[in-house]
Formats: C-alpha cells, sequence, structure tokens
C-alpha cells in the first residue's frame, strides 16, 4: 500500500486546491462597535451556474491510518468546509492531471482552520478525526451533474 503523511494545513502548501480560512493577524477593519474584527474576503467562492447555499453535515468520525481509496470533485463550483467544533480534520487533495487526479497529498487542520476547494480540485471525503462531525459547507446548489468519483487502483494509507 502507499504511504501518505499527513503535514499542517498552511496557506502556502494548500495554494494550488484552495483557500484555508482562520483568523489570523490582525483584522482587516473592526465592526460591531468596535467589537468584532472581521477578517475579510477569506475564500473565492466560484460557481458555473446555480447558487450558493448553505449546508449542515454530519460526518462519521475517521482515524488515522486512514485508507484512502477514492476522491471526488465538483466542476461547477467551489465546495467550503467549516467545522463547528475546535476538533482538527483531514483534507486531502490531489492536482488534476489530464482528467485524472495526480498523487494526493493529505494535511490536518489546527483548531480553528477551514478549507474551500476550488472548483474541479480533486480532493478526499469530509474526514473528521473526532466526534462530533459537524460542519457547515457552502458550495453550489443547482441543475446538472456536479460530481465526478475516481476510484484509486489501489489505495493509500495517510499517515499522521
Amino acid at each position: 500500500m502507499r504511504r501518505i503523511t499527513a503535514e499542517p494545513l498552511t496557506e502556502e502548501a494548500f495554494a494550488p486546491f484552495g483557500d484555508v480560512l482562520e483568523v489570523a493577524g490582525a483584522p482587516d477593519k473592526l465592526i460591531n462597535q468596535g467589537l468584532c474584527g472581521r477578517h475579510h474576503d477569506q475564500a473565492l467562492v466560484d460557481f458555473g451556474d446555480g447558487r450558493a447555499g448553505i449546508s449542515l453535515f454530519d460526518a462519521e468520525p475517521r482515524s488515522l491510518p486512514y485508507r484512502l481509496e477514492m476522491v471526488e470533485r465538483h466542476p461547477e463550483g467551489s465546495q467550503a468546509f467549516v467545522p463547528m467544533t475546535e476538533h482538527p480534520f483531514l483534507v486531502i487533495v490531489a492536482p488534476d492531471e489530464g482528467g485524472k487526479p495526480g498523487a494526493p497529498r493529505a494535511f490536518l487542520t489546527a483548531p480553528g482552520q477551514a478549507v474551500n476547494y476550488h472548483r474541479g480540485t480533486w480532493h478526499g471525503v469530509l474526514t473528521p478525526l473526532h466526534a462530533p462531525g459537524l460542519f457547515a459547507v457552502v458550495d453550489r446548489i443547482g441543475e446538472g451533474a456536479n460530481l465526478e468519483e475516481h476510484w484509486f487502483e489501489a489505495s493509500y494509507e495517510v499517515v499522521a
């Protein structure tokens, strides 16, 4: 079995695949009578058609080592996963190589981090590592196919 070592999620390492959403540094401005820092416009929300929707996901927790058998992508829209707890989760992505996923990479989030996958990015399924696996998801709501899956001929083992 091929092995992938999960690395910490950083803005630089994740940039080819999407956006890291987190409160880092000084806010762009203060709002709400100066009691709230706004960290403005953290992600590119991109839809071919349809509209943005906010859904709540309740995913079963997984554990490491994790067996990666498939990835998916959404050609018609970006997809943001915002955890509703402080627990880390596993993020798996792969570059596109001629319409198929290339070598996968794995990241472990820090508390307070969320991700936004760019439109068409190959990624693993939602993989919380602790219960409850509650997430707010911002993605495209609309007609037509917006899901492609790719099953690997040989699975990968993701380790910490």
